[in-house]
């Protein structure tokens, strides 16, 4: 799914875009009204991350662009601006979520993937369902099946293989997985991470689901089609 990160402070914005694209989604930073509009012309998206204070006026000006060029799509506000008049505010002008900054990045794609599950039932906003070998994962339904069979995993597992499936055939880091997972207050014992995976692994191979999840040394894993 494709996102708009509306955002005119230069290393922040770049600091999102890295970590959402790196979490699996595709982005297109803006750091003007101006250019918002010009990108919500010519693209699609399923969800707009709208700061307030933007060179050429308020973020919440673009709220109506997103509604009206998108039907369905989430817009989360990102500001400093976090008096509750100002929440109040960008709530009742059309955003269906409020951030205020300073904001862990954590929080913010936990936010974004809850925003994106919402939209789901919209039509044309559904995120595209994964194949790879003979698995595949579902990320609106949050369901995965193997050559058409249902597969039951535990909670853990499911949150473990939608974090892989997003990247599919790129690294996932140690430190994304287990926020994606896990959660970043969670505490957790050294080997959790890795214990997860080798369950996961080995329902996906009693499945027969014709995909490997690769130890990438020093830094992660990563999902990819098993081998002929």
């Amino acid at each position: 799914m494709r996102i708009l990160v509306v955002e005119d402070e230069p290393e922040l914005s770049r600091l999102i875009v890295d970590r959402l694209g790196s979490a699996g989604f595709d982005t297109q930073p803006a750091g003007t009204l101006a250019d918002a509009r010009a990108a919500l012309a010519s693209e699609h998206f399923a969800l707009a991350l709208l700061d307030r204070r933007l060179p050429d006026g308020d973020g919440l000006s673009l709220i109506g662009d997103v509604r009206k060029a998108h039907p369905g799509a989430r817009v989360v506000m990102l500001t400093a601006l976090d008096s509750v008049p100002e929440r109040v505010t960008g709530l009742d002008a059309g955003a269906d979520d409020y951030l205020t900054k300073p904001f862990d990045m954590a929080e913010l794609l936990a936010r974004v993937r809850a925003n994106l599950r919402s939209a789901a039932t919209t039509p044309g906003l559904v995120e595209p369902v994964v194949t790879i070998g003979a698995l595949t994962f579902d990320p609106a339904a949050r369901e995965a099946f193997v050559a058409g069979r249902p597969v039951i995993l535990h909670r853990r597992e499911l949150m473990l293989l939608e974090s892989l499936a997003r990247r599919a055939g790129r690294a996932s880091t140690r430190e994304m997985l287990q926020e994606e997972v896990y959660g970043p207050d969670e505490e957790l014992q050294s080997n959790a991470l890795d214990a997860l995976v080798s369950r996961l692994r080995k329902r996906l191979n009693d499945e027969n689901a014709g995909v490997v999840i690769h130890p990438i040394r020093g830094v992660g894993y990563m999902l990819a089609r098993a081998p002929s």
